[in-house]
């Protein structure tokens, strides 16, 4: 990166211009002395690093990506199934079979048994946990993170059944409910109105309604990004909206070599998630190109120079020239230790021999 700067100055005897110290929002553009250089004020202050990505935003869904799967369980004859872009929310009604609403819980164990009184189990959590969350019960009189069906969980699925306008029968036949992460977002109807309703059929694909941008990150980077890292995402109108990193894959996808070689693994990449603060930014877009800029380290107080302004020296290590503002002839060359780095923005941090309002030497612009 630094070779690619430009960041060997040529060391002459010439006057130079004087700018402002940089990041202050200025926009006059640095005049160039005769030796093609300029000076930029030495600035104390925070300074970040960031790892910039393409990434592309949808719908979260299984871990790897793949939609769910909306199984039924009930007999009978569909007489409606959700469209394409319905969006599902917990509680509300699935789809119908023989005109009986099939109710939505969210959670993530499928249901595979019919539930009532002295039933124990992670679905019964998953619909002790729903049943409050709509309103059907307060928590001072059924626990959301009970796994026990009891009497008032008995009394909330009648509440909710009344809702749907079915018989409250207090309990939930296999066939009654599916279970899977919600709300949902259907992507793809399977099953049609008027077909036979089978056990095991697959009724339609689902994601969740929740927002997520995926960006593949190389394995020399995985270091560098940790879950809860900030990030600023750019949508395709190039608005902003901030994020941060929900989750970091554990398994490198394959990529192709030359030739299409997937033994080559130099193109292999790491999955990372991650979720937007203000969803709505994001509107109805889906597997939209995105840009991801993941903030991955930061101090709050640094000594900062423009990249530009480094100097490679002989035997190793980096110099900045220092130059009297008044007199550009003036300049000595003073060793610096790196910090990190704002890649974004061309600046890095630097210790050494210098104090804030001191003037570096950079190339003109």
């Amino acid at each position: 990166m630094l070779a690619g700067a430009g960041i060997l100055v040529l060391l002459a005897g010439a006057g130079v211009a004087v700018l402002g110290p940089f990041g202050d929002g200025d926009d006059a553009q640095p005049a160039a002395s005769a030796d093609g250089t300029s000076l930029v004020a030495v600035r104390e202050g925070p300074l970040s690093t960031q790892v910039t990505l393409s990434g592309t935003l949808s719908y979260a869904a299984h871990r790897d990506g793949t939609p769910y799967a909306v199984v039924n369980q009930a007999k009978g004859i569909y007489t409606w199934v959700p469209s394409e872009g319905r969006e599902i929310g917990c509680g509300r009604a699935l789809y119908r079979v023989d005109e009986k609403p099939v109710v939505l819980i969210c959670g993530g164990t499928p249901a595979y048994r019919a539930l009532s009184v002295g039933d124990e189990g992670r679905e019964v959590r998953d619909l002790n946990g729903n049943l409050v969350k709509l309103g059907y019960a307060e928590k001072s009189e059924l626990d959301p993170r009970s796994d026990h069906y009891g009497s008032e969980t008995a009394e909330a699925v009648s509440e909710l059944q009344d809702e749907l306008g079915v018989v409250r029968t207090g309990r939930l036949d296999l066939g009654d409910a599916v279970f899977l992460p919600g709300p949902l977002l259907v992507t793809k109807a399977m099953a049609k109105a008027g077909t036979r309703a089978a056990p095991g059929g697959q009724v339609a694909q689902a994601t969740s309604a929740r927002r997520q941008v995926t960006v593949e990150l190389d394995p020399g980077q995985q270091s560098q990004v940790k879950v809860g890292d900030r990030t600023q995402i750019t949508l395709p109108d190039n608005r902003t909206t901030p994020g941060k990193v929900s989750r970091i894959g554990t398994v490198a996808k394959s990529g192709d070599g030359e030739g299409g070689d997937k033994s080559d693994s130099s193109g292999s990449t790491i999955p990372v998630y991650v979720t937007l603060t203000r969803p709505k930014d994001a509107g109805k877009l889906d597997e939209a190109p995105v840009r991801v800029q993941i903030t991955t380290d930061g101090i709050a107080k640094a000594l900062i120079v423009p990249v530009t302004a480094l100097m490679g020296r002989a035997g190793g290590g980096y110099v900045v020239e220092v130059a009297d503002p008044a007199n550009g002839q003036r300049r000595r060359l003073v060793p610096v230790t790196l910090g990190i780095f704002d890649n974004g923005n061309g600046l890095v941090q630097v210790s050494g021999e210098l104090a804030p309002g001191d003037h570096v030497v950079v190339p003109a612009s």
